[in-house]
């Protein structure tokens, strides 16, 4: 019985085409020819990734970031979404599940990056509550992690916003762009809470 749910579960995150959407936001599976629609992002808004660690900013490292996204798929490793704004009719970002823990039920939920117009537009909150919605009600899992530089406030603060609980910090977990290292902050989110009070608490912020 096992095997049968982790294969479902495997099938379920490999899929060629998962379409989450409200009235407000669609995220789709990434493809490959979603590198014209990001490019924009790469080449005129480098400080979108100033705290991450895998930075696409530029016409090359755009490209390698879908390649590898799309590569971590096939391994049934991670899923990336490119995210659209039907509001403002344009496509805002992107964002995915990773580290996906398929014998553990687990999966951590980043890689989040939006254009500077579509920051503080309420889009983020629309994206995390169908993301959530699928992680634990469709792929049925138990945990999503969040992580983020803790020097992030913004980040931090929009974790905490959607119902994240701060788990601990990582200290000087990894090595930055810029050279030096950061402590990484993990939250999460269980099962039980999303269904409890978190889906709810959430729900009416959007």
């Amino acid at each position: 019985m096992v095997f049968f749910i982790l294969c479902y579960i495997h099938m379920m995150i490999t899929a060629t085409n998962i379409v989450l959407e409200d009235e407000r936001v669609l995220l789709r599976g990434l493809e490959a020819e979603d590198y014209e629609r990001l490019l924009p992002f790469a080449l005129n808004e480098p400080t979108l990734w100033q705290y991450s660690l895998v930075s696409p900013a530029g016409a090359g490292p755009m490209k390698a970031y879908i390649e590898s996204a799309l590569k971590d798929k096939q391994n049934g490793t991670a899923y990336t979404f490119i995210v659209y704004d039907k509001m403002k009719k344009a496509y805002a970002g992107s964002t995915r599940f990773y580290d996906i823990q398929e014998p553990y039920k687990t999966l951590q939920l980043g890689y989040t990056w939006y254009g500077a117009d579509f920051h503080g537009t309420g889009l983020n909150k629309h994206c995390k509550f169908l993301l959530l919605q699928h992680a634990f009600e469709t792929l049925g899992m138990e945990r999503v992690e969040f992580r983020a530089d803790n020097a992030n406030d913004k980040s931090v603060a929009a974790m905490k916003s959607i119902g994240c609980t701060v788990e601990g910090l990582l200290r000087n977990h990894m090595p930055t762009a810029e050279g030096g290292r950061r402590d990484s902050i993990i939250l999460s989110i269980l099962r039980e809470e999303w269904f409890n009070s978190v889906k709810v608490e959430l729900e009416k912020k959007l």
